[in-house]
C-alpha cells in the first residue's frame, strides 16, 4: 500500500470516528452506570396538572420513571435531557427516611403518607398511580441500594440528616438490649380514648414496624401499653419514638405489686371480706392481686407502677440518725415520753415487721406505698403506745422493768398490726436517755449493788483462802498422820500377836490344870484307899479322935478356903486394874492369866470335892490336916503337956496334940506365945 492509499484509509477512519458521537447524539443514546439513576426531563409537551411536579402521562418536565443502569436510546437531545444521579445507599444497621414531593394530598388525620406498593419507592409511577401521598412517608428504606427518582423523593440518610433537621442517631436500627425494654410513643393514629393514658395493645403490626397495619388495627397515637422487648427493630422515627429503660427487677426477698393504669376494665377479685380497695387480675386496670415474684419483668413503667414490698423481716428504727438500707425509716426519730412522776426522757425502738407475699397486694391497696404504711400506721401506733405506757409508771420503774415493757409493747403492737395484714415479728427497746438527776440515782444504786457483790466476792475469797491454808496444813501434817496410822497398825498387830500368845498360854495352862486335877484326883483316890484300910484297923480308936480332928480340920479348911478366896479376889482385882491401864493386848494377857487362875482354882476345888466324896468328909479332913502338919513341920509334942495316965481322967496323947494345936492358933490370934497354962 502506497502513501496515498494509506492517507485515504486514515482519512476515512477519522471521518467514521467523528461521525459516531454525532450518530449517538442524533439517535438519543445515553449510558447509565451501575451506581447511577437517570432522571428524564422532557423539554416540551403538555403542561403538568396543577400541583404536580413529575409527569405521569408524557407531560413536559421531570418524568416519573427513571433510567436504570445500561444503554438507552431515543432520548433525543432536542426533546429530552437526562440527569444522572447516584443511587441511594443505606449502610448496614441504618435506615433512610423518604419525603414524597408529589402525590395525593395527605388527610389531616395523618402525619405520614400511607404505605403503597411501589417497590420501595423504586417505581415512582406505581407510587403515584396507587395513591401515594406527598409528604413524609410511613415506609422507610432499610439496608440496601435503591434507585429512586430524586426529584419525586427526598431521601434522608445519616450523611445529610442534619440538613433536614433530623438527628442522625435516630436513623440507626433500633436496638433493645437484653436487660432493657422499650417504651413506645406513637405520633400517628387515632386519639386515645378519654380517661386513658396510653393506647391499647393492637395485634399484627410487627412491633410497630408496619405502620399501615398498626393504623388499620385502630392503633392510637401517644404512649403505648405494649413495650418493645430486646432485639433489633426497623422503626420509623417519624412514626414512633422509643425510650429504653431497664427491665423491672424484683430482687430476692421482695415482690412487686403492680398498679396498672392501662388494660381491661377493672373487675374486683378481692372478695367480700376485703373492704379496703379493689384487686384485679393481671391485664386489667388496677392493683394486681398476684404480685410479681423475684426476677426481671418487661414492665411499661410509664403505664404501670411497681411497688417493691420486702417479704423478709423488715427492721424499722425509731432512732435519731440511724436508718436501715431500705430507707423506709429515715424520717423516724427517737420517741419522747413522760413518766408518771413527771420525768421526760427519750427511748429508741426497733420494730421488726413482716409482710407476706400473698398479703403484699392488700397492703399496697390499703396504703398505696410502703412509706405510707410506715408513717400512717406504724409510726403513730408505736409512738402512742410508748407514750401511753410511760404515763403508767415512774421513770425508775420504767427503766428497771424494761424487759416487761418490751414484751407488753410486742403484744400490743402485734394485735394492732394484724388488722392491717402486717405481722409483727419483734419489738426491741434500744437506748433510753433518762434525766441526768435520775441517772445519778441509778448510778449510786448500781455502785452500791456492785460493792455488795465485791464484798461477797472478797468474803468468798477469804473463805477459800482459809480452806486453802487448812488444806496446806493438813498436807504438811500428812506425814505425821501416816506415821501415826502405821504405828497404830503396828500396835494392833503386836496386840493381836499378844492376844494369840495369851490364848496359846491359856490353852496350855488349861491343859496343865486339867492334868494336875486328874493327878490330884488319882492321888486322892489312892490315899483315900490307904487311909480307909488303916482306918478300918483302928476304927474304934480313931472314931472319937477323928471326930475331934474333923471338927478342927473343918474349921481350918473353912479358914483356908476363905483365905484362898480373899487372895483370889485380890489377885483378880489387881489383874483387872493392871489390865485397865494397859493396852488391849495386855488386857487380853491378864484375862488369860485370870482365866488360868480360875481354872486352877476350879480344878483344885473339883479335886477336893472328889477326894471328899471318895474318903468321906471326915477322913479327907484328917488326911489334909496330917498333910498340913507334915508340910508345915508342926511339933507333935508340945512344950507343956497337960494330961493324966491311961484310963485316968486326964487327956490322951492325941487329945493333947489337938489341944496344943488349937491353943497355938488361939494364942496367935490373941497375940500370945502359944503356951498353954495349967
Amino acid at each position: 500500500m502506497n502513501i496515498l492509499e494509506i492517507a485515504q484509509w486514515v482519512g476515512i477512519s477519522l471521518g467514521a470516528l467523528a461521525a459516531v458521537p454525532v450518530g449517538f447524539w442524533v439517535s438519543g443514546f445515553t449510558i447509565i452506570s451501575e451506581t447511577q439513576v437517570g432522571l428524564v426531563i422532557k423539554k416540551f409537551g403538555k403542561a403538568l396538572p396543577e400541583g404536580r411536579i413529575v409527569a405521569t402521562n408524557g407531560e413536559a418536565g421531570y418524568q416519573a420513571n427513571v433510567l436504570g443502569p445500561g444503554w438507552h436510546f431515543g432520548y433525543f437531545p432536542w426533546q429530552y435531557k437526562v440527569e444522572k444521579t447516584e443511587a441511594v445507599q443505606v449502610p448496614q444497621g441504618q435506615i433512610a427516611l423518604i419525603v414524597a414531593e408529589d402525590g395525593s394530598p395527605m388527610p389531616s388525620s395523618r402525619i405520614l403518607g400511607k404505605t403503597v406498593e411501589c417497590n420501595s419507592f423504586q417505581d415512582p409511577l406505581l407510587f403515584l398511580t396507587n395513591g401515594g401521598q406527598k409528604g413524609k412517608q410511613a415506609a422507610i428504606l432499610t439496608t440496601g441500594t435503591y434507585r429512586l427518582n430524586r426529584r419525586l423523593f427526598t431521601v434522608i440518610t445519616q450523611e445529610d440528616a442534619q440538613d433536614y433537621g433530623v438527628n442522625p442517631s435516630v436513623l440507626n436500627v433500633l436496638r433493645i438490649e437484653a436487660d432493657n425494654v422499650g417504651i413506645v410513643s406513637v405520633q400517628d393514629g387515632v386519639p386515645v380514648q378519654s380517661g386513658e393514658i396510653a393506647g391499647p395493645i393492637v395485634l399484627d403490626h410487627d412491633n410497630f414496624q408496619n405502620v399501615e397495619k398498626f393504623l388499620a388495627a385502630g392503633g392510637c397515637r401517644g404512649l403505648q401499653e405494649q413495650p418493645l422487648l430486646s432485639g433489633s427493630w426497623n422503626i420509623n422515627p417519624w412514626f414512633a419514638s422509643v425510650e429504653r429503660v431497664p427491665m423491672t427487677e424484683i430482687k430476692t426477698g421482695h415482690v412487686g405489686v403492680v398498679t396498672s393504669f392501662v388494660g381491661k376494665p377493672m373487675i374486683d377479685v378481692s372478695g367480700e371480706k376485703f373492704k379496703h380497695g379493689n384487686l384485679v387480675d393481671q391485664g386489667h386496670k388496677g392493683i394486681w392481686a398476684e404480685p410479681l415474684y423475684p426476677g426481671k419483668h418487661a414492665i411499661n413503667t410509664k403505664a404501670m407502677r411497681v411497688e417493691m414490698v420486702p417479704t423478709t423481716s423488715l427492721a424499722l428504727n425509731w432512732a435519731t440518725n440511724r436508718s436501715e438500707s431500705h430507707k423506709l425509716d429515715e424520717k423516724l426519730s427517737s420517741i419522747k415520753v413522760r413518766s408518771k412522776d413527771g420525768f421526760s426522757f427519750t427511748l429508741d425502738v426497733t420494730q421488726v415487721v413482716h409482710v407476706g407475699a400473698k398479703e403484699a397486694s392488700k397492703v399496697i391497696s390499703r396504703f398505696g406505698t410502703m412509706e405510707n404504711l410506715v408513717y400512717q400506721v406504724l409510726e403513730p401506733a408505736i409512738g402512742n403506745y410508748f407514750r401511753n405506757s410511760a404515763q403508767n409508771y415512774t421513770a425508775l420503774d420504767f427503766l428497771s422493768a424494761r424487759a416487761e415493757r418490751q414484751k407488753d409493747a410486742f403484744d400490743h403492737i402485734s394485735a394492732a398490726l394484724n388488722g392491717y395484714d402486717v405481722e409483727s415479728k419483734d419489738t426491741y427497746i434500744g437506748d433510753i436517755v433518762p434525766p441526768e438527776a435520775l441517772m445519778l440515782t441509778l448510778t449510786d444504786r448500781k455502785i452500791a449493788e456492785e460493792q455488795q457483790k465485791t464484798f461477797a466476792v472478797q468474803e468468798e475469797a477469804q473463805k477459800n483462802k482459809q480452806k486453802l491454808m487448812r488444806e496446806q496444813s493438813i498436807a504438811e501434817k500428812q506425814k505425821d498422820i501416816v506415821d501415826a496410822e502405821q504405828t497404830v497398825r503396828i500396835t494392833e498387830m503386836k496386840a493381836n500377836q499378844a492376844i494369840q500368845t495369851a490364848r496359846g498360854t491359856a490353852e496350855a495352862l488349861k491343859t496343865q490344870a486339867a492334868a494336875e486335877a486328874e493327878s490330884v484326883k488319882l492321888r486322892a483316890t489312892g490315899e483315900a484307899e490307904s487311909v480307909k484300910v488303916r482306918a478300918l484297923g483302928d476304927a474304934n480308936a480313931l472314931t472319937t479322935r477323928a471326930q475331934a480332928e474333923g471338927d478342927a480340920a473343918k474349921a481350918r479348911a473353912t479358914g483356908e478356903a476363905d483365905a484362898l478366896k480373899t487372895k483370889s479376889q485380890a489377885e483378880g482385882d489387881a489383874a483387872q486394874a493392871k489390865a485397865t491401864g494397859e493396852a488391849s493386848a495386855i488386857k487380853l494377857i491378864a484375862e488369860a492369866e485370870a482365866e488360868k487362875i480360875e481354872k486352877v482354882g476350879k480344878a483344885q476345888g473339883e479335886a477336893y470335892r472328889l477326894a471328899s466324896q471318895g474318903m468321906g468328909p471326915e477322913n479327907y479332913a484328917n488326911i489334909q490336916m496330917i498333910k498340913s502338919i507334915a508340910e508345915n513341920k508342926v511339933k507333935l509334942v508340945p512344950d507343956t503337956l497337960i494330961g493324966a495316965g491311961n484310963g485316968g481322967p486326964g487327956m490322951s496323947m492325941l487329945e493333947s496334940l489337938f489341944g496344943q494345936t488349937l491353943l497355938t492358933r488361939v494364942n496367935r490370934s490373941n497375940g500370945t506365945n502359944g503356951h498353954l497354962t495349967s
